[in-house]
């Protein structure tokens, strides 16, 4: 549970700390006194979105820190599995906003995590409710969801999901063949050409590099046998040739030996520049004799050359694109041999697909139907107590054409608030104070299995007042049997069923609008409760009236319960 709620420069609060205690928690104060402000910092803590306009003026940054109980098995489990220890049972989370745009910061027990992390423990420990949220009870897909969560139909709804999923992927396959065989027949006469005109070619990768070079020397054979004799000649063409000239100095060499033994080290030098010499008059003579002068080789090559320049033209710009698409248009052509077999593979598991979507999609609306009958009875049982006497409820399922992702049907929650009237979708009947307490009955339902230890109220009490607003107080302290209940409340039938009573209040602080809260004795609770009677809460009246509605009220405190 939430046992302290720590809020610094966030819109016009300067600095609160909110105690909080087990049980039922409610929070009252003038209207503008900064309530929902409290309920927008727990937001904000928990995930929701960040802006730099919450930051009160004048501060650079605003925090919220909250500090949890945290004891649940399953609760521990889950923070686990995400890396996150809970020491001596307590968490903290934090979340912190500047006022110059930059990116929000959070912490988990000290440490760094991302707002995406923080927003998944948060939803683990709090649960907001607000008006916006009965509101979105009218969507199907929150009807549906209520009604899984009460059957526990998750794994079943997950089932359905996968196969709907494989079936869609099997029906794409299936498209897609088809599309690509039609494809193919109309391309068939020019995938026959291609895949003939590259494959009578027998191209090879690098052979127009290859070409390139034996055409070059072909067209210059006589000038390039030319020049090699001409190396040739002058190292090794007579008696005054290099060769013979340098191996006439080996006597100088060997004289000079003798006289200075130390120019014994030319004598290596010598030796591979002669050789080196020889060896190159050798291969200047094979490369000239090697050097082809022969036109009709050449006309071969040229005719090569001009087949592969019109190929890589007419087909990608290299040899190694050309070679591709005559592959790709003979993988299409076999296509129209193999796509009957395919097709028939493809549409044998699109039936088994749809034979196992319907099959999942059936026990998920068994269930369902189970379950929808159960909620419905709970949920009617539980309007006279919020102050609908002759409501009905019920929970339809929709049979839809075809599966969807969600199962085979739609879930329509339909009411009828008053007698004599036929029970229509709950859209279409529900006034917002009606719809408010919908919401909470199903939320007292709910408590039972949900895990969250936390539940939020904000102002769930609008549109409804006197004794139904007793019964509303009556059913949220119902729901703080099982969880930890905070709620926002104008109402003083509700406020006087609360254990622990916190009242905000607006001031002014170095000229600035502020926010603070109290936390309100017995006797200070009488005061308040008289407040918001409407009448003078100093007189006996008021105050008689706001005690007897708090005696009335008065039933065993909740213990704490660490969750």
């Amino acid at each position: 549970m939430l046992t302290e709620l720590r809020i610094k420069n966030f819109a016009i609060i300067e600095s609160v700390t909110l105690p909080l205690a087990p049980g039922f928690n409610v929070l009252t104060g003038e209207t503008g006194a900064g309530k929902s402000i409290i309920v927008g910092a727990l937001g904000l803590l928990v995930g929701e979105r960040a802006a730099s306009d919450l930051v009160r003026t004048g501060a650079e940054r605003a925090t919220v820190e909250g500090v949890f109980e945290v004891s649940d098995a399953d609760l521990i489990a889950a923070l686990d599995a995400r890396g996150i220890e809970t020491d001596d049972g307590t968490l903290v989370l934090k979340r912190e906003v500047t006022s110059n745009g930059a990116r929000a910061r959070a912490w988990i027990n000290g440490s760094p995590v991302t707002t995406g992390a923080l927003a998944e423990v948060g939803r683990l420990l709090v649960n907001v409710h607000g008006q916006h949220e009965a509101q979105a009870l009218l969507d199907e897909s929150s009807q549906r969801a209520i009604l899984d969560l009460f059957g526990e139909c998750a794994n079943e709804a997950s089932r359905v999901a996968a196969a709907h999923h494989e079936l869609t992927e099997a029906r794409a396959a299936v498209k897609a063949l088809r599309n690509r065989r039609d494809e193919a027949q109309q391309r068939a006469d020019y995938l026959q050409h291609v895949a003939k005109e590259i494959g009578e070619a027998k191209l090879v990768a690098g052979e127009d590099a290859k070409l390139d070079d034996e055409s070059r020397r072909l067209t210059h054979g006589e000038e390039l046998r030319a020049l090699a004799g001409e190396i040739n000649d002058a190292l090794d063409g007579g008696d005054e040739a290099v060769v013979r000239r340098v191996g006439h100095l080996q006597r100088a060499l060997s004289a000079l030996q003798k006289i200075d033994p130390s120019t014994e080290r030319l004598q290596a030098l010598y030796d591979a520049a002669y050789y080196a010499l020889e060896e190159l008059a050798r291969e200047t003579d094979a490369y000239a004799a090697s050097v082809e002068n022969d036109p009709a080789r050449l006309e071969v090559v040229e005719r090569r050359r001009d087949l592969i320049f019109r190929l890589v033209k007419k087909y990608g710009g290299s040899i190694a694109a050309a070679i591709e698409t005559g592959r790709s248009a003979r993988a299409e052509l076999d296509l129209l041999d193999t796509a009957a077999l395919d097709l028939r593979g493809l549409d044998g598991r699109v039936t088994a697909a749809e034979e196992a979507l319907g099959a999942a999609a059936a026990k998920l609306t068994s269930k369902r139907r189970t379950a929808a009958a159960k909620l419905a009875k709970a949920v009617e049982a539980q309007l006279p107590e919020l102050g609908m006497p002759d409501g009905k409820f019920s929970v339809t399922l929709v049979p839809r054409t075809e599966i969807a992702t969600t199962g085979a049907e739609d879930i329509e929650y339909r009411v009828a608030l008053n007698v004599g009237h036929d029970a229509r979708a709950l859209s279409r009947v529900a006034s917002g104070g009606e719809l408010a307490r919908v919401m909470l009955a199903l939320k007292t339902i709910l408590a039972r299995i949900d895990r969250v230890p936390t539940l939020i109220f904000d102002e769930v009490d609008a549109g409804i007042g006197g004794k139904v607003g007793l019964m509303v107080g009556d059913s949220m302290r119902r729901v703080a049997e099982h969880h930890q209940v905070f709620a926002i409340t104008h109402l003083p039938q509700i406020a006087a069923r609360a254990h622990h009573h916190i009242v905000v209040s607006k001031g002014a602080k170095g000229g600035v609008t502020t926010a603070d809260i109290s936390v309100m004795s017995e006797e200070k609770r009488v005061v308040e409760i008289a407040r918001m009677l409407g009448g003078d809460s100093e007189s006996r009246v008021s105050r008689e009236h706001a005690a007897e509605l708090l005696q009335s009220s008065a039933l065993p405190q909740v213990k704490s319960r660490r969750r």
